[in-house]
């Protein structure tokens, strides 16, 4: 696990790119606090900070093959590497260390740019083939671990993190209109668009080579999700197989290892296998909130952990520390979130460093693969509804549906003005009629996307305004009704979990000097996931219904009955306090300034809520932007750095590892 960075120039390295280099390593310690390396040749050079996990004293990078003609940075962990080296080993290859991302050069020898294949992990590398005159960069199939690229004419410079490359000084720090406007509408990025100008992320099971002496580029999937074939036979006795697997592999740990541990299903079904299969020393960390908040379920969690025999940490977050934290919690991200699950996920990874576990699993993933979410479920219904309609099948009657009142303030309050549904439905029917008919059903779900569709003209500065982009492209689409819950499924997974979720969890994780893993996003569980739904739906058994069945023998009664409250937060209490401290920022900041919101807009904005106690449309986004472009221009190294002697870039420097 590490942070990983290069440089290619057709023309040939100078002394500034090798510079360049240098403050890469520099922006990236926190990514790798035990050491760095470089491989430095005539035209590109690459780099990477480590975190040592597995072979802690031997694994060292970059990382050669045995004549040394091929050199590799890797990010990420491996977790088949004990099959696959026993493999290479049987067909000759010769290993100098026990590191997982060995592994890496020898299928390369073995397969060429195809021993991305065989992997099964999470991971982004870059691999120079002296021989062939080749740069190869390629990112796992879900996209766990990021590959940033800014691309100037025959030149490029990658980074793991967008940090990086501003703070490097690669790239100036200018926001990129298309992906602002998509931030308002999502609260994300969806790849492949990135927050800054010129630059753009590697998009997941990708691989892109360029031929070192011509520059020639080229760029091609090597995996997707929606293209696993159909699986028959018993769904959870090859759910539970094959969780039992991942749960054997993602283990694999040459240090401690945590769990972050929630009263949910998921988290509670990873803390109990982390304890059948890890061998090393378990320990279960939970967040909780001030005054014993309705949201707080690390007393649950406590409970579950002592069930299992593992030691348990607590961490009671405060408004106090979410405000304290807040500024730098937003850079740490390296792309604007509007998620307030950041301030826990940042204070969990805090935890468990603070206690000397530089692992930390994960439950994230099965809302996304095993109808989580209600919104999502929902979906594929109105989609089958929409389908309907526009056959000629489905009519008005069919959208009209009386819907209980929610017991929140802000949703009893939005329920009245839908008609307690009826109105909602109405508006529904038409939109089915007027919008693109391969228009998915998806996003727009969400109530903050139908907000931006409406209003976002009216805070807008004039530099947003440049964006033509339709910020309902990512699901508009013909194909995507080929098979709807198919397509659904992926596309869930392609922009909510990658571009929110993996994004958090790998940025906020790393801040922290720790390695995240989320064994329920491997792929092989992806895939079957779609393959099981191809052959026969399981959207009616309801919230994660073959998961729950699958966990019936690892998990007790109680945890897979209990209601879902998913990751939340004391928010109204957070966001008047966050307005409160940080609300004046956003009416004379970086975004008035830059034209991307205008200045009046704000105003109301920064008092977080109006008088029925509904937050501001907008608001939230607003103040997380506002404070991300804050910390990212602060990072834009200063112009008179004196770069006249060669800075020190070695292939061996690192920290001696002590257990």
């Amino acid at each position: 696990m590490c942070g990983i960075f290069g440089v290619f120039k057709k023309s040939g390295l100078n002394r500034e790119d090798r510079w360049l280099l240098r403050r890469m390593a520099d922006n990236q310690v926190h990514r790798g606090p035990d050491g760095e390396g470089f491989h430095v040749s005539k035209s590109v050079a690459i780099g990477m900070r480590r975190l040592a996990i597995i072979d802690p004293n031997g694994g060292w990078q970059p990382i050669y093959n045995e004549d040394r003609s091929i050199a590799l940075v890797a990010n990420g962990e491996i977790y088949n590497f004990v099959e696959l080296r026993r493999d290479l080993i049987a067909r000759g290859h010769r290993f100098e260390t026990g590191s997982d991302c060995e592994t890496i050069i020898h299928l390369y020898e073995e397969y060429g740019a195809d021993c991305v294949r065989h992997l099964r992990g999470m991971f982004a590398f870059a691999l120079i083939d002296e021989k062939n005159n080749k740069l190869i960069l390629a990112r796992d199939r879900m996209g766990e671990k990021p590959l940033i690229l800014a691309e100037f004419n025959e030149d490029l410079v990658f980074c793991s993190e967008l940090s990086g490359l501003v703070g490097s000084g690669a790239i100036p720090f200018e926001m990129d209109p298309n992906a602002i406007k998509m931030f308002y509408y999502w609260g994300y990025i969806p790849e492949p668009l990135s927050a800054v100008k010129n630059t753009r992320k590697l998009a997941a099971g990708s691989i892109l080579e360029i031929h070192l002496q011509t520059g020639v580029r080229q760029e091609k999937k090597y995996w997707c999700l929606e293209d696993a074939p159909p699986i028959e036979g018993d769904a959870i006795a090859i759910i539970r197989n094959e969780i039992k697997n991942i749960g054997e592999i993602t283990m694999r740990s040459d240090v401690p290892i945590g769990i972050g541990l929630s009263a949910g299903i998921d988290s509670s079904a990873i803390a109990a296998l982390a304890k059948k299969h890890a061998k090393q020393p378990i320990t279960a960390f939970s967040i909780g909130y001030s005054g014993r908040a309705w949201q707080d379920e690390s007393f649950m969690a406590e409970d579950f952990a002592h069930e299992l025999g593992i030691p348990f940490h607590r961490a009671v977050l405060d408004v106090e520390r979410v405000v304290r934290e807040f500024p730098e919690m937003c850079l740490r991200r390296d792309e604007p979130i509007a998620d307030l699950a950041g301030s826990s996920i940042y204070a969990l990874m805090r935890l468990s460093r603070e206690h000397n576990v530089p692992v930390l699993l994960s439950g994230l993933g099965g809302d996304e693969l095993f109808w989580g979410y209600s919104w999502h479920r929902n979906a594929v219904y109105k989609n089958q509804r929409k389908s309907a309609l526009l056959a000629g099948d489905a009519n008005i009657l069919n959208y009209l549906k009386f819907r209980t009142p929610p017991i929140s303030i802000t949703g009893f309050i939005n329920w009245l003005g839908d008609g307690a549904g009826f109105l909602g439905g109405i508006r529904e029917w038409k939109q089915d009629l007027k919008t693109n008919r391969d228009r998915l059903i998806f996003w727009d779900e969400v109530r903050d996307f139908r907000i931006a569709e409406s209003g976002l003209d009216a805070i807008s500065g004039p530099n947003l305004r440049t964006s033509t982009l339709s910020a309902a492209e990512p699901f508009t689409s013909q194909k995507y009704w080929n098979d709807i819950e198919t397509s659904m499924t992926e596309r869930i997974c392609s922009t909510y979990l990658r571009s929110n979720g993996l994004n958090q969890t790998d940025r906020l994780s790393m801040a922290c000097s720790v390695e995240g893993r989320v064994p329920f996003v491997d792929y092989r569980i992806a895939e079957l996931a779609i393959g099981l739904r191809k052959s026969k739906s399981d959207l009616d058994l309801g919230h994660k219904g073959r998961l729950k069945a699958a966990f019936s023998d690892l998990l007790p009664k109680n945890i897979l009955t209990r209601p879902k409250r998913g990751f939340a937060q004391p928010w109204r209490i957070w966001i008047r306090e966050l307005m409160r401290n940080f609300g004046s920022d956003i009416s004379s900041g970086i975004l008035v300034h830059e034209g991307m919101v205008n200045r009046d807009a704000t105003l109301s904005m920064a008092k977080g809520f109006d008088h029925l106690r509904r937050p501001y449309p907008f608001a939230l986004e607003t103040l997380v932007l506002e404070q991300w472009a804050r910390g990212m221009s602060a990072l834009t190294p200063k112009e008179n750095e004196n770069h006249s002697v060669e800075p020190i870039l070695t292939n061996s420097r690192h920290l001696q590892f002590e257990p």
